[in-house]
């Protein structure tokens, strides 16, 4: 998606949103509860840390809807990150950092020491129980008084296994579908990444980074919320779900 005048990094954006969307049709309605949330609880212009940003789908969707806002972006993926980069580039609202999430010492590298929302989505999949457990405990430090972290992802409830199945053959039906209408999964949209003079480095760096995949844990919205409080929060629970993801809000 190079053009003659340099990448378009908003078809990139554009690009990113409807292979997620294959996945999550509902995405866009996790993002508005999630945004309704943030500007109920810590108002209409929160510093806001987007945490495994990725492309900055969150970013984007924040500023439109709180222009005060401002938003620091952190991620390890450098393609996702020079999509993200290139998008909010000259827009003073919005910094990024590099970090590893699994790296105790990740919070140091943020431009401020609290923040009023930590806003993610389907991202902390990829960590398991342990580590993603230490993580919301480092995120209770990074967030104030008073204020947020939601996290919208896959929760499974595995106390109901036929729900799940009939779910996930339903779902996977409709995937299906679209795909034959040429919808792009998750591999072949990195492929074409690949391809792109432009992102073809940090593409390859990013699997360098990250290998083909990596499979986490997806525990329950309720595994979440007891997690949560347990590393600091005093209130936390579901706010928006479907039939196999949730959004988590903790309070501070």
């Amino acid at each position: 998606m190079t053009t003659g005048t340099g990448t378009d990094w908003h078809a990139w954006q554009e690009s990113w949103d409807r292979q997620q969307e294959w996945y999550m049709p509902d995405r866009e309605e996790r993002f508005r509860i999630m945004l309704d949330m943030v500007e109920a609880l810590v108002g209409p212009e929160p510093r806001v840390l987007d945490l495994a940003c990725g492309t900055g789908s969150i970013t984007a969707r924040l500023l439109a809807r709180l222009p005060g806002a401002t938003s620091t972006g952190v991620d390890l993926d450098p393609a996702l990150l020079a999509i993200a980069e290139g998008t909010f580039a000259g827009d003073e609202r919005v910094a990024f950092v590099t970090a590893d999430l699994k790296d105790p010492d990740w919070p140091a590298k943020l431009p401020y020491d609290s923040y009023d929302a930590v806003l993610t989505a389907t991202a902390l999949h990829w960590l398991h129980s342990e580590p993603l457990a230490a993580l919301y405990g480092r995120i209770a430090g990074l967030v104030r008084e008073g204020g947020v972290f939601m996290n919208a992802d896959h929760m499974i409830d595995d106390t109901t296994p036929r729900i799940n199945a009939a779910e996930r053959a339903q779902r996977h039906a409709r995937m299906e579908r679209a795909r034959s209408d040429g919808a792009l999964d998750w591999t072949e949209w990195w492929q074409v990444a690949a391809q792109d003079p432009v992102l073809a480095e940090p593409t390859a760096r990013r699997f360098e980074i990250y290998g083909e995949h990596a499979d986490g844990d997806t525990p329950s919205a309720q595994w979440h919320a007891r997690v949560l409080r347990e590393k600091g929060f005093a209130e936390a629970r579901p706010v928006w779900c479907s039939p196999s993801d949730a959004l988590v809000l903790a309070l501070k």
